[in-house]
């Protein structure tokens, strides 16, 4: 397990520090490699099927990503990232960089691949999993404007709408993603701070997401309705968390999207701003929909004493309580991120 999560570090620390487009490519090999075993730890047949269909995805987008960086070599002369990319490479290395990190239209794997894993794999295949590809799509801005603004776009809806009718919270999380990762997409061209700060902010918030439901051992929406005699007050301060998700002004999340939207404006492309903005709305429709499920309805139980029937978790909740707190009260740092 060390070595795997060591690796894991090592793949995306090298894709970090590389200014050579092989160097951030085997960054990625190493990082997809180290999680495919994590990804297969439950010999389950949802697991091993979600594992292949990562493996094969991702073999996809690094071969990409190999080769629009030779044929960017090949036309420019050039294999350093900083190095301005020609328009043909530029174009198929953003799709690959979709496809890596599961942005609209090539999102189909996400949803299916976090379905099969446990919330912990699941958890680390949303948050640090998105660092490397994120980074790199950040040093090759400013390309293809019309792609990535669609890219965006595109993405924004299809986490709005795909996770409606969800009943598994795995696959609700894997659309809110790509939602997010939309977000931060659009507004990447423009500033690149911003959209780094959006991930900043959606890292605590998904990490406290997953960390509440593996307390509650529940990955659907109806085992969440128990939770209230399980964990009071978690269960309490769980629909603040999925508010900011959704990004609702007193919370944390609330800041990127504000930011985004007023750079976007700024930009002189209202319309796309308009398209983010109701976008967000169809997010918080289901962001709203769990907190529903776990706050305001009250699970069929035999007894009336409120006594908790479940045995209570040993897990650490200790790094719960930092990011719940990062995830609901950031929003007064906001001059300073400014």
């Amino acid at each position: 397990l060390s070595i795997l999560l060591l690796s894991l570090g090592l793949g995306t620390t090298l894709t970090f520090a590389s200014s050579h487009w092989l160097l951030a490519w085997m960054g990625l090999e190493i990082s997809t490699l180290a999680i495919i075993p994590l990804m297969s730890q439950h010999h389950h047949p949802r697991a091993v099927e979600a594992t292949t269909k990562y493996f094969i995805t991702q073999a996809a987008a690094a071969a990409l990503i190999l080769f629009a960086s030779t044929t960017n070599a090949w036309i420019t002369g050039q294999w350093d990232i900083n190095f301005d990319l020609h328009f043909f490479p530029a174009s198929m290395l953003t799709m690959a960089l979709a496809l890596k990190m599961g942005l609209a239209p090539v999102h189909f794997w996400l949803p299916e691949v976090l379905q099969g894993l446990d919330l912990t794999t699941g958890l680390i295949l949303s948050t640090w999993q998105k660092l490397a590809p994120f980074i790199l799509m950040c040093q090759i801005m400013p390309v293809n404007s019309s792609l990535i603004t669609f890219l965006g776009v595109t993405s924004t809806l299809v986490g709005g709408w795909g996770g409606l009718n969800q009943t598994q919270l795995r696959k609700i999380l894997a659309y809110s993603s790509i939602a997010h990762l939309g977000w931060m997409i659009l507004v990447m061209q423009f500033n690149q701070q911003l959209a780094l700060l959006a991930l900043i902010i959606y890292i605590p918030m998904t990490f406290s997401t997953f960390m509440i439901f593996k307390t509650n051992s529940s990955t659907t929406v109806n085992t969440l309705a128990a939770s209230w005699a399980k964990t009071p007050a978690l269960t309490a301060i769980t629909p603040m968390i999925l508010l900011s998700l959704g990004g609702l002004p007193p919370l944390s999340g609330f800041m990127p999207k504000w930011m985004i939207l007023q750079e976007l404006t700024k930009q002189d492309i209202p319309l796309t701003a308009s398209i983010a903005a109701l976008s967000a709305l169809l997010s918080l429709y289901f962001y709203l929909r769990v907190s529903y499920a776990m706050t305001l309805t009250i699970s069929p139980n035999n007894l009336n004493a409120t006594t908790p029937w479940r045995l209570q978790t040993t897990a650490s909740t200790l790094p719960l309580a930092y990011s719940a707190t990062i995830s609901a009260m950031l929003l007064p740092l906001a001059p300073a991120t400014l």
